[in-house]
């Protein structure tokens, strides 16, 4: 028995907007298969708006209204048969973002459901990421957005706690980050992780992704502490415009590279860990593992 299926996940972001299109197919007496199809990936950056100005500009409306009819529409061709559309960080934080969500309703028919940091944290939970751990050793897991950073300790394989906050690339980058915030992430992560000897950390979010991919190293290894450090001093030496031309990094990965970077560094050094995994996962992903498992859910209920 074959059975496949279409799904799509929206992650708006504070950085970018993504469109994930993945076909899911079940083979009877075999594992699920999740692939994904298609990944569209727009720079809105709506956080530069938010985090400075408190709302969404109209360019930026018009920019999302456009990039979500363009995903109705792409949708449809693929004859998406669920989909679901989160946004995080900025369209929380935005004083127009219940009007934004209304008028793209309107016009484009997709519905968008703002999150908070503890739901963005379990949807990520959604994904293969617990293959990937093994139940015999403790985790800090560490997604870096462009408005918040979800930190999520994991031990004998089970979520011990998970904590958001508001310490994000694009907020690093407009200054809008008070040493306070880093203060708070460091004591809990420190309070958190005092009970446990050795901490092994996982990182996602693109940054993190474009830095293992520069690496080289074969997907499931380890990037080291001394690799991500000097990856980071190399980035701070050169300029916006060389890094675009001599690392091949898209304009609106050039300059948050370098606080994500310093995220990671943080969070390693905070728990002493030697080096970070980089599983390509994201809430995307999260998004179409989540929308499977409540329709598995839901025919075994029924």
């Amino acid at each position: 028995m074959l059975s496949i299926k279409k799904y799509a996940a929206i992650d708006i972001g504070s950085n970018a907007v993504r469109l994930l299109i993945a076909t899911i197919t079940e083979v009877e007496n075999k594992p699920t298969n999740f692939k994904k199809t298609s990944l569209i990936r727009v720079p809105i950056r709506l956080g530069q708006d938010v985090f400075t100005e408190g709302r969404i500009s109209e360019t930026n409306c018009q920019r999302m209204l456009t990039a979500m009819d363009a995903f109705k529409n792409l949708m449809k061709c693929h004859n998406i048969e669920k989909y679901r559309a989160c946004a995080t960080s900025a369209m929380r934080d935005a004083e127009n973002n219940e009007l934004l969500v209304d008028k793209i309703k309107d016009k484009t028919g997709i519905s968008i459901n703002i999150i908070d940091g503890k739901d963005e944290a379990a949807i990520i939970a959604a994904t293969d990421l617990y293959s990937m751990i093994d139940d015999h050793k403790t985790y800090l897991y560490v997604d870096v957005g462009g408005g918040s950073t979800e930190f999520t300790l994991f031990s004998k394989g089970k979520t011990v706690t998970s904590k958001s906050f508001k310490l994000g690339t694009v907020r690093l980058l407009n200054d809008t980050v008070a040493e306070q915030v880093w203060d708070d992430a460091k004591n809990w992560i420190k309070e958190k992780a005092k009970s446990y000897d050795k901490i092994q950390m996982i990182g996602s979010g693109g940054n993190i992704n474009n830095i293992f991919k520069s690496s080289g190293k074969k997907a499931g290894k380890p990037l080291s502490y001394l690799y991500l450090t000097s990856y980071y001093q190399l980035l701070k030496s050169l300029t916006y415009e060389e890094r675009i031309a001599q690392l091949n990094l898209n304009q609106d990965r050039a300059d948050v590279i370098i606080p994500a970077a310093e995220i990671y560094l943080s969070a390693m050094k905070w728990v002493g860990a030697r080096s970070i995994l980089v599983p390509k996962i994201g809430l995307s992903d999260g998004i179409i593992k989540s929308l499977y498992h409540q329709e598995t859910s839901a025919s075994e209920n029924s």
